[in-house]
């Protein structure tokens, strides 16, 4: 089965959702995420903490350059994000769907390059 990843973007300056629509979002999170466990497309997930808090290194010629913020200056930042296995982009797309009415954002789908043969 190849992998995906399934990419959570959130948007700066979008009104944030009440104390009660985000833990309904965590519960219907939890439980697609229960279902890929036991569907096996399950491989790894996480939330991430808001863009302020990035940090990106740049290294070249052996000097390395640390600075704070998100690498992208935009107001859409990735804010999620689950890697699954499924048989081809339309399952892949049908479990992004699911997952996009769990957490109540955009998806994007994107497979992984194919390891070459070793």
């Amino acid at each position: 089965m190849k992998q995906y990843l399934l990419a959570v973007h959130m948007v700066e300056g979008e009104p944030v959702p009440s104390e009660a629509e985000m833990q309904q979002a965590y519960k219907a999170v939890d439980a697609f995420n229960r279902g890929l466990m036991e569907s096996g497309s399950w491989v790894f997930a996480g939330g991430l903490h808001p863009p302020a808090t990035a940090t990106v290194v740049r290294a070249k010629g052996g000097k390395v350059v640390t600075t704070d913020g998100p690498f992208a200056e935009t107001k859409e930042q990735l804010g999620g994000f689950w890697v699954i296995k499924a048989p081809d982009l339309d399952a892949a797309l049908a479990i992004a769907a699911r997952g996009s009415e769990a957490c109540g954002q955009a998806v994007e789908v994107r497979p992984f390059q194919e390891e070459p043969d070793a």
